[in-house]
Order: C-alpha cells, then sequence, then structure tokens
C-alpha cells in the first residue's frame, strides 16, 4: 500500500517536471525566435517622463516598427521606415524623430480636425508653424511648449485678425487687432487684455489715444469723436473720469473736473474758456 503511494507520488512529481521543462523550453525557444526576428523592447528616459517600445528593429538595433506606450498611459502604433505615428486617440503624426519623439519639421493631424504644420522639439510643438482648428480659426507664427508664443498672427474664421506679440498662449505685447465689423487697436497687450499705450479706432471714426489697464481706457489719453469733439485728460474704466479739457467744434472749451463720464462743476467756477 505505501510502495503504491510513493509510486503514484513519484509519477505526479516527473508528470509536473517535464511539464516544467517543455515549457521553460517553449519560453527558451519564444525567446530566441523573437530575438532572431529582430524583436526587442526598450524604454527610452527622459527628463519629462519615459517612452516604452515592443517591436522591430534593425541591424544596429534601432527601432523600426512596433508599439509606443507613454508615461500618461497613451499607446500609439509607430513605423520609422514612414516616419509616422498613429495615436490610440486617433491622432496621426507625419515626421521625423529623434529618440521616438517627435524632432523636427512635421505634421500632426488630431482625430479632432485640428492641423499643425511646422516645427517640433522634444515631443512638442516648439519653433515657428501653422496651427489650423477644426473651427477654421488659423493662427501662425511662434510656438514654444505646445503654446503660441513669440511673433504671430491669429486669424479668427469671422475674418477679425490680430497680429503682433503673444506668450504663454495669449496675446502680449505689441500688436495690432482687427475687428471683422470694422474696428482697429492698435498698442499693447498684456496676457490677452489691452494694457499700457494704445490707440482704438471705431468704424465710425472715433478715436482714442491713450492708456490702458486691464482691458479699459484708465489713465491719462485723448478722445475724439467723428463730429469734431474732442476730451484730453484722465480716464478710469472706459469713461471721463479726473482732470480733463472738453473741447466742441465751435471752439467752446471746457476745463475742469469729470466723474463717471460727465463734467461736475464747482461752485463759482463754470470751467469754461
Amino acid at each position: 500500500m505505501n510502495r503504491a503511494r510513493y509510486r503514484k507520488h513519484r509519477s505526479t512529481a516527473s508528470i509536473l517536471l517535464i511539464i516544467t521543462a517543455i515549457a521553460a523550453a517553449v519560453l527558451i525557444a519564444a525567446a530566441v525566435f523573437v530575438y532572431f526576428a529582430g524583436i526587442r523592447y526598450m524604454r527610452y528616459n527622459y527628463e519629462a517622463g519615459y517612452i516604452k517600445y515592443f517591436g522591430r528593429v534593425d541591424e544596429n538595433g534601432d527601432p523600426l516598427s512596433g508599439t509606443l506606450v507613454y508615461e500618461s498611459g497613451v499607446r500609439a502604433k509607430v513605423n520609422l521606415e514612414k516616419s509616422e505615428i498613429v495615436y490610440s486617440n486617433g491622432d496621426l503624426y507625419d515626421g521625423p524623430l529623434k529618440d521616438l519623439r517627435r524632432h523636427g519639421e512635421g505634421k500632426l493631424i488630431y482625430a479632432g480636425g485640428d492641423v499643425y504644420e511646422g516645427s517640433f522639439a522634444e515631443d512638442k510643438i516648439d519653433g515657428y508653424g501653422r496651427y489650423t482648428y477644426a473651427n477654421g480659426d488659423v493662427y501662425e507664427g511662434e510656438f514654444k511648449n505646445g503654446l503660441m508664443d513669440g511673433e504671430g498672427t491669429y486669424t479668427w474664421q469671422n475674418g477679425s485678425v490680430y497680429t503682433g506679440g503673444f506668450r504663454e498662449g495669449k496675446k502680449d505685447g505689441a500688436g495690432k487687432f482687427v475687428w471683422n465689423y470694422g474696428d482697429t487697436y492698435e498698442g499693447n497687450y498684456r496676457m490677452d487684455q489691452k494694457e499700457g499705450h494704445g490707440v482704438y479706432t471705431w468704424k465710425n471714426g472715433d478715436v482714442y489715444d491713450g492708456e490702458y489697464a486691464a482691458d479699459a481706457r484708465s489713465g491719462q489719453g485723448t478722445y475724439t469723436w467723428a463730429n469734431g469733439e474732442k476730451y484730453e485728460g484722465i480716464f478710469k474704466n472706459n469713461v471721463m473720469w479726473g482732470e480733463g479739457t472738453y473741447t466742441w467744434p465751435s471752439g467752446r472749451v471746457y476745463k475742469g473736473y469729470f466723474e463717471n463720464g460727465v463734467i461736475v462743476r464747482v461752485a463759482g467756477d463754470s470751467g469754461e474758456e
């Protein structure tokens, strides 16, 4: 009885050993096949993350075509022979790569319909290029870290155009904005708002030449109406507010204090000349 149990246990152990040996042999054979078939796993580490690669390599061990897995979890199919990356979200890149990152002059077509053609650096839109939005807007100019940054021109699909400086994706610095309805502004911007000196010309002929703060006429300025009237003085939040001079086409002049856009008369002083 004990001998039968011993033989049974030895038989089971032998079977397990044989299965393990066969599995190991299969794995070794698969590894040898993968190696000689030119398939490799690689990991590229960067300061801003990493990219994993699994696929075919050339005779020098450099990637040819395979799968990319980014630190963010995004996956993509890459074909360096065609200089092409197809991302899992539907985006498509056509252009040169450096260490599996977009680098140089290329084209990126987004699944949502946006298209960028221009310079890339270390996988980011960086340098000079043209970005066409799905809604019809177009920006052509300088980029930095994927954002409009530097000199460029943004054209809205409705016909409005801004040409000038950008910083971190916003209008910043000297520039000119021409609205599709005829108004124009030429002057300084800070983070998408008019700031500093500028000249705003309305379609009807009115002109403001002066200081802006937080996108509003504020500070010293001159407003000239199309009918010939003119105010020179202090503005606050787009209205005359402070000391100023108002001149009528007839030659009549008022010098004095204004508040909330209207004359504030001081008792005994008409302010008129």
